[in-house]
């Protein structure tokens, strides 16, 4: 049926891994007849993860859009994957939703997933609600886990639904908002009389529901200050909920168990009631051409026809743009401008996102997700509009990635296939980097933490037919000398005909420049003129390799001072041969020592960590510089580290932190290596040498 932007409601459904996302909207589907079977993620068919991968690992591992059609309204349902590795997923659905719900599982509380998901919506102001999962399971305990959450998030966590048990069973509910309770059997409701045992508790909730109603408005404000919580008439009460939740003052907490659909109607008939639709919600972030002056405008449903592409799938088939229509209507066969492309292009079918099965509409209003084919021109984050009102709208924030790993293809020879995977699969996760680094000659490879590469590297296998290994990343060393020596590089041979004869004397120094730095002092003509630039060149290759582990030098002078040359056997190659000879020489005799990368660390964690993040630091011979606390009250720590010590530190951190801790890590400078890790260092280049 063809729906307006007031019968949709775009929402995101956050937690951490396991608490139970894809199930929910699995028994969503189910119960309003969307799919005629319910599925499991353990038997990898459901509705939701179809991907290979998915399939494989048993979790979800991008994001699925799955409309549920309840009562006349549309829900577009967001399922996000859980996994931290995965947050690019989350942070470019969160840029399309107008509202999110948190999983918990009423047996694990309070988790770290959970935490990040609150912080990410408060983050963008977006209407939230709380959904206690697996009630049926035992030890769930929904009454200690609110408590948790108020605990954690504040007065703003509401339970507006009670579970009624008999052991780990749920039998019926109470409806705190109306002051109802419903037996629940076999997915049929029946009112009946709040049970007495409840009757404290329904009425310590509904005082909760009243103080946040009475905060969206003065009127309402002071009849409660008045009255109480009697005063509100049940209309007042149902309307201040919907705007508390607007306002993000109220997040409503439900519960349920999605595998035998206790309480999934119950929530989608309060996201239908309770959730902004498109027009109601936070609107869309435009910039100007230069991504600079960000505002936040309303969607327009009577504008000109513009979509915002929020994701992509690529594979060897062609590519999938997942969008929002953020202005008028889209209907098959729109021409559109590609902004940021310059050119038209012609959407052709259009499809309403439906998991694995896409379905084909011909109109899709201001407000809903849609998603074409065959689009070349375009990527994640282009805006396609009329060119004559270009708009310019601000694409998801991606956490900078953290964990780097060099990538080799297993096959020699089919490097440049590995770089046209990851192209193609660059396009549809912009959440990945990777780059040929020129002086290790490898092509390195960075994500959000290992099972991100992995996932990567699974899928250059099954969609481009190519496979590859992690190694960990080699790290760019220097050298330097810290002795001034002078030393003479003589070459001399002789082949019948004209020989070759070479003969220079170098000044080696530690310079103040990175570059090497070549003069000359010659006196008398010993060397003459027209020689200079060959022994430059020879020198100038030869500090590529330094002879301690064969990286570059830096920080050199060299001053040609004197040698001597032959009329007929002296030639340009004879001096730069000469010249690295003197180099050679120089090196071993000028008290060389390696340089090592030194980065700088901002680490975030919360204030119980910092004893492990301290020692940590200081295990990896590192350098705290300070700590300051943020607005979230965390501590945010700098130090300077050394990089060849940062390799496992994305998996290293969030192993000791749960997960809560976060950084960011930027070259700062080369340093002088400590003793061991020079010793480590030349002897690892050694073997490398012999093993070549």
């Amino acid at each position: 049926m063809g729906y307006q932007a007031k019968d949709v409601r775009n929402i995101c459904l956050l937690g951490h891994g396991g608490d139970g996302k894809t199930s929910l909207v699995e028994s969503m589907l189910f119960m309003t007849k969307g799919i005629d079977r319910l599925g499991k993620t353990t038997d990898g068919n459901t509705a939701s993860d179809f991907d290979q991968e998915e399939i494989k690992r048993g979790y979800s591992i991008s994001t699925t859009v799955l409309p549920v059609e309840f009562n006349g309204t549309k829900l577009n349902i967001l399922d996000n994957p859980g996994y931290f590795d995965f947050a690019g997923e989350v942070m470019q659905s969160l840029n399309v939703a107008d509202a999110g719900v948190i999983l918990v599982s009423g047996k694990g509380g309070l988790t770290v997933g959970a935490e990040k998901s609150w912080k990410y919506l408060k983050q963008r102001d977006l209407p939230r609600a709380i959904y206690v999962s697996k009630m049926d399971e035992e030890n769930a305990d929904y009454v200690g886990t609110v408590n948790t959450l108020r605990e954690k998030f504040g007065i703003s966590i509401v339970p507006v639904m009670i579970p009624i048990m008999e052991g780990s069973k749920p039998v019926g509910y109470v409806n705190v908002i109306k002051k109802t309770a419903f037996s629940w059997k076999d997915g049929k409701t029946t009112e009946m009389a709040i049970p007495g045992e409840f009757a404290d508790m329904t009425e310590e909730y509904y005082e909760m529901i009243c103080e946040a109603v009475a905060e969206t408005d003065e009127e309402l404000m002071e009849k409660y200050f008045d009255e109480g919580a009697e005063a509100f008439t049940n209309e007042e009460i149902i309307s201040g909920v919907r705007n508390a939740v607007k306002e993000c003052t109220m997040a409503p907490v439900f519960c349920g168990c999605a595998l035998t659909g206790f309480g999934t109607m119950e929530l989608l008939q309060a996201l239908t009631d309770m959730a902004p639709n498109p027009l109601e919600g936070r609107g869309i972030v435009v910039t100007d051409a230069d991504g600079n002056n960000p505002k936040t405008v309303a969607l327009d449903p009577d504008g000109s026809p513009a979509i915002f592409v929020y994701k992509t799938i690529s594979d060897q088939y062609g590519k999938k743009s997942y969008f929002k229509v953020i202005s008028g209507k889209i209907t098959s066969d729109t021409s559109l401008y590609n902004v940021r492309a310059g050119v038209n292009e012609k959407l052709g079918h259009i499809y309403m996102p439906k998991g694995k099965k896409d379905v084909e509409v011909t109109e899709l209003c201001c407000g809903d997700i849609g998603v074409v084919t065959k689009l070349a021109s375009v990527k994640t984050g282009d805006t396609l509009c009329s060119a004559s009102n270009p708009i310019y709208v601000k694409g998801a924030d991606y956490a900078e990635p953290c964990h780097t790993m060099a990538i080799y293809a297993k096959t020699k020879g089919q490097e440049d296939k590995v770089a046209a995977g990851l192209a193609r699969l660059g396009e549809e996760d912009l959440s990945f980097t990777y780059v040929n680094n020129p002086e290790t000659k490898e092509m390195v490879l960075s994500g959000a933490g290992d099972i991100h590469l992995d996932v990567l590297c699974s899928k250059l296998k099954n969609k481009f037919n190519v496979e590859v290994e992690l190694r960990p990343a080699k790290i760019a060393y220097r050298e330097k000398i810290r002795k001034k020596v002078e030393v003479r590089g003589r070459h001399k041979k002789q082949s019948g005909g004209h020989g070759q004869f070479g003969d220079v004397v170098i000044e080696f120094e530690p310079g103040d420049s990175e570059e090497l730095v070549f003069e000359e002092r010659v006196v008398g003509g010993s060397v003459p003129k027209n020689f200079f630039p060959a022994v430059e060149k020879g020198l100038r290759e030869s500090v590529t390799k330094g002879v301690l582990a064969g990286f570059p030098v830096v920080f050199l002078k060299a001053t040609l001072v004197d040698g001597s040359y032959h009329p007929v056997d002296s030639s340009e190659m004879a001096f730069k041969t000469a010249a690295s000879l003197a180099y050679k020489e120089a090196m071993p005799k000028a008290n060389p020592v390696l340089l090592e990368p030194i980065g700088k660390l901002e680490v975030t964690v919360p204030d119980s960590y910092m004893g492990d993040i301290m020692s940590d630091i200081s295990k990896r011979n590192g350098r705290v510089l300070g700590m300051n606390p943020n607005e979230d009250g965390e501590q945010v720590v700098e130090a300077e580290v050394p990089m060849g010590e940062m390799s496992s530190y994305a998996t290293d951190l969030r192993s000791m932190t749960q997960g809560r801790g976060y950084f960011s890590f930027k070259f700062e400078r080369y340093e002088e290596a400590n003793p061991v890790t020079q010793q480590k260092v030349i002897e690892e280049a050694k073997k490398a040498a012999e093993a070549e």
